[in-house]
């Protein structure tokens, strides 16, 4: 068939736009480019690594350890890379009798993240039993156990504190559905359905779904959108979305199973096109921008397309404008760090790992 169109015909059909290009002709990043910015991160990354193989203990235990160990996995660096492998050693030792994998504080925080971190190192087993018991840890922290399901917080989970000093939040609750399904839990774990129930009373969306007060005073830009607290005290014109929450909760919502039919995927994904962008987390302007990149490409990816169309129509090949935000980002030494101190993403280690993380999902196809 395409023989028999002649040449001339052919360009003219293109050109008119009455013919349209495959799905696959989105831009997207060659492999070797984005090798090219990892390859320099790593090595910025290898120079701040300790001797016991941890990135930034002081800051957050084995968070940014766990963070760093996935992030460079998943951007293809093997598990028996020297540094992927001290930092896996690092993270075996801290390691508790209880199964959870933290220091003194943010145990599910940084439980969460060393799942993930097993996980992709899991090729051969060798971390399975650790993985059970984390997985097992982290289910105990959630809260539904003495609550009634009508609970605001029913389902959520915190940063896991001793002494019950805690609350649910979606950063929280997002990284544990995500590292429970990386474990291998189900999708119908009763764990990640309490779950879903928490974050869908997180979302700008009153209905079937949410009956929080602030949902019904959400103005129609936030309509759709996610917040950080649902507990929080809301103003007058409610609690406004903000982008990193917005994709962390579209991103759970597909992760467990969710179909894009499903009025609170459709709503975010409205949401999203209305405040499609790059330049900041929407909502909190450079606040956290590191942490919402991630979440973009996560949630991005889990959509299922390599173009997105905007609500003004336009095309976004998010992947190659992620790559290219990053790539030009990043500093002479390898590393990323953000002028906004908010969430200690001046610490270039934090917001590398998120960088690093981000462009594992840059690959065409991945």
């Amino acid at each position: 068939m395409w023989r028999a169109i002649r040449l001339p015909v052919l360009a003219g059909m293109l050109f008119f736009g009455m013919l349209a290009l495959p799905s696959g002709a989105a831009a997207a990043p060659k492999p070797a480019d984005i090798d090219a910015v990892v390859k320099k991160a790593a090595e910025f990354l290898k120079t701040k690594q300790g001797d016991d193989g941890s990135f930034a203990p002081k800051l957050a235990g084995p968070g940014i350890t766990a963070l760093t160990v996935a992030a460079l996995i998943k951007a293809g660096v093997p598990p028996t890379d020297p540094v992927v492998a001290k930092g896996l050693k690092y993270l075996e030792t801290s390691v508790k009798p209880d199964g959870g994998v933290y220091d003194k504080g943010l145990a599910n925080y940084t439980t969460c993240l060393a799942l993930v971190a097993f996980s992709e190192a899991n090729k051969d087993g060798k971390y399975a039993k650790v993985i059970e018991n984390a997985a097992k840890f982290v289910k105990g922290l959630q809260y539904g156990e003495g609550l009634e399901s009508s609970d605001v917080r029913y389902g959520g989970a915190g940063y896991g504190k001793p002494g019950g000093k805690d609350r649910p939040d979606l950063s929280n609750t997002h990284f544990m559905v995500e590292a429970l399904l990386a474990s291998g839990v189900s999708k119908d774990d009763p764990a990640i359905k309490r779950a879903i129930t928490f974050i869908s009373r997180s979302q700008n969306l009153p209905g079937e779904f949410n009956n929080q007060p602030f949902a019904t005073k959400a103005s129609p830009d936030d309509k759709g959108g996610f917040i950080y607290n649902p507990e929080a005290k809301d103003a007058a014109g409610g609690l406004r979305s903000a982008g990193s929450m917005t994709y962390a909760g579209l991103k759970s919502f597909l992760y467990a199973g969710l179909g894009k039919d499903d009025p609170r995927v459709k709503a975010a994904v409205d949401w999203i096109a209305r405040h499609y962008t790059l330049a900041e987390n929407p909502g909190m302007g450079t606040a956290g921008l590191y942490y919402y990149y991630h979440l973009f490409a996560k949630a991005m990816d889990a959509i299922g397309q390599d173009r997105f169309t905007d609500a003004k129509g336009v095309k976004h090949d998010w992947r190659q404008e992620l790559f290219d935000e990053l790539k030009k980002n990043q500093k002479a030494d390898g590393s990323w760090a953000n002028d906004n101190k908010a969430f200690l993403e001046t610490q270039p280690e934090l917001a590398t790992a998120f960088a690093v993380l981000s462009l594992g999902y840059c690959s065409a196809g991945k």
